[in-house]
């Protein structure tokens, strides 16, 4: 029986299989390294966060994006966007020097079995571990629309779907969003001869303003300072002190979870978007329905006092998030499911290791968001969750209590101390 196994193998579940092989356990680690970076971006996109805040976690730091670049005679530098192909190369890389072999088999089923958990591979096979870690990154969570959701994949698609966009190539495509991804998307559309416009719910598109120089002022500093998340005191707080985080009340959090580092743009895209993308602000999809050549969205602008109107279109993208709940873990066993409490919107509660109230069952990324705050839905936060985690599944192994959590019925919120009926 192994010591962990860790189920994913994106920045999160490396950072943390890096940190348990240093520690003496016997990681086993299952998922394709950098799966969604390499199969589920298109070509020509960039990371958003800056280089220095983009590093995967290895317990020495010596891994770092900037270190694979100087290899490669490249150079990671502030204020630079660095290439998602270049990203995915270094994240393979830091597989590579940092965890024991991937086994790229996917893990289709997670149950519980005396003494720990029982994992079964793509094909059959059988594996036994006294904790797992599940970070399986955010395409369990892609979100559609439920206007769209009905429709065929022919004609309604989700960001994330996409490795390449070439059979778009002179066609007429519509994109459902006013984030990253929305504009991004459109921009390489655009460039590539498609027709494509933008359809966003805010009255107007949001950019990121160009980062400051790392190297200013200490008076500057000390005002809006800089951080993984972006300038600032509240997004340092974010993404410096999750700990204290997570000890706000339960709404708050699940407050600043939903609206914190809302839909925007890399103000390196804005160029590419503005004069070259038809973009309707203002715009919520409220129905559609397929019809000769493509399909016909229905729009509605709220409080514009008029009529809902139409438009038609080849295809949609919908570059509409993701919504991480436990019910979305489908790779849990039924049992195993309902016996985890979640908080009122869905997401498992975890404890201050991120152990769930299943002893010995961990959670890493996009899921703990609402435990963690904004952080844990960046590369950023890989660092903070592979030490916390770590220490949690050692106590799990020492047999100690569970990491800041008694075991509760499923369906009980913790977040404020007693039970709140949730979705479970």
């Amino acid at each position: 029986m192994h010591d962990l196994l860790v189920v994913g193998a994106g920045p999160y579940g490396l950072s943390i299989a890096s940190h348990a092989a240093a520690a003496g356990l016997d990681p086993r680690v299952f998922g394709r390294p950098m799966a969604s970076w390499r199969d589920h971006m298109p070509r020509g996109m960039f990371l958003k966060s800056e280089p220095w805040a983009s590093d995967l976690s290895d317990p020495a730091g010596r891994l770092r994006l900037e270190s694979y670049c100087a290899e490669r005679g490249m150079t990671a530098r502030h204020g630079t966007p660095i290439p998602v192909e270049t990203f995915a190369a270094y994240g393979q890389w830091f597989a590579r020097h940092a965890v024991p072999a991937v086994d790229e088999r996917t893990i289709t089923r997670v149950t519980a079995r005396p003494g720990g958990f029982e994992a079964v591979t793509e094909d059959g096979e059988r594996v036994a571990a006294r904790a797992v870690v599940l970070a399986v990154g955010v395409l369990p969570f892609v979100e559609v629309p439920p206007v769209l959701r009905t429709l065929d994949p022919a004609l309604v698609s989700h960001s994330s779907h996409h490795s390449a966009l070439d059979r778009f190539r002179g066609r007429d495509v519509t994109v459902v969003g006013g984030g990253q991804a929305a504009l991004e998307t459109a921009a390489l559309l655009a460039e590539q001869g498609t027709r494509v416009r933008v359809l966003a719910r805010a009255d107007r598109l949001r950019w990121n303003d160009v980062p400051p120089p790392l190297d200013r002022p200490r008076t500057r500093s000390l005002r809006s300072p800089h951080s993984g998340l972006g300038c600032g005191w509240r997004n340092w707080f974010y993404a410096e002190r999750q700990g204290l985080y997570r000890r706000l009340p339960g709404a708050t959090r699940s407050r600043i979870a939903a609206t914190a580092l809302g839909p925007a743009g890399a103000w390196w895209i804005r160029e590419r978007v503005e004069g070259a993308v038809e973009v309707l602000t203002a715009h919520r999809v409220t129905g559609a329905r397929p019809v000769p050549g493509g399909v016909r969205p229905e729009l509605d602008t709220p409080g514009a006092g008029r009529s809902p109107w139409y438009l038609e279109t080849e295809h949609v993208i919908a570059a509409t998030g993701f919504r991480a709940t436990l019910d979305r873990l489908a790779l849990l066993s039924p049992d195993l499911r309902a016996d985890l409490a979640t908080t009122a919107d869905g997401a498992p509660v975890v404890g201050h290791t991120f152990e769930t109230t299943r002893p010995g069952l961990f959670l890493a990324g996009l899921i703990t968001a609402p435990a963690f705050g904004p952080s844990m839905r960046f590369i950023y936060g890989a660092t903070f969750t592979a030490r916390t985690l770590l220490r949690g599944v050692r106590r799990h192994l020492r047999g100690s209590p569970p990491g800041g959590l008694a075991h509760v019925p499923a369906g009980r919120d913790l977040r404020e101390g007693v039970g709140v009926a949730g979705p479970g």
